[in-house]
This record gives C-alpha cells, sequence and structure tokens, in this order.
C-alpha cells in the first residue's frame, strides 16, 4: 500500500512541476530534477524520505 502511494505522490509531483515548467517558470524542472534524484537513491540505498513521512501518518505496508 505504501510503496503504492509514494509512487503516485512522486508521479503527481513530476507531471506537476513538468506543467508548471511549460506554464509558469523554466525552474521547475529543478523540482522535477530533485524527485527523479531521490527515486534513483532510494533504489540503491532502498530509504525514502516520503515512505517515514507515510509512516508518521500511521499508513502501514
Amino acid at each position: 500500500m505504501k510503496n503504492r502511494i509514494v509512487r503516485a505522490i512522486a508521479g503527481s509531483f513530476i507531471l506537476i512541476s513538468l506543467l508548471m515548467a511549460i506554464y509558469v517558470n523554466l525552474n521547475w524542472l529543478w523540482f522535477t530534477a530533485f524527485v527523479g534524484a531521490n527515486l534513483l537513491q532510494s533504489a540503491f540505498t532502498k530509504w525514502c524520505l516520503m515512505e517515514d513521512i507515510l509512516s508518521k501518518f500511521g499508513i502501514k505496508d
């Protein structure tokens, strides 16, 4: 369950930041890169900040 939520949040952040880059300011692409870098590091380290945040809200695996 938590895995699906993390993926949904990450995908939403990426799509929203791409839209913001197109319609507001290209600097929103830095946010897109930040989300992508976090996804990449979590693949190697098996640690994800969003999972920790969701755990604090009481969402279980």
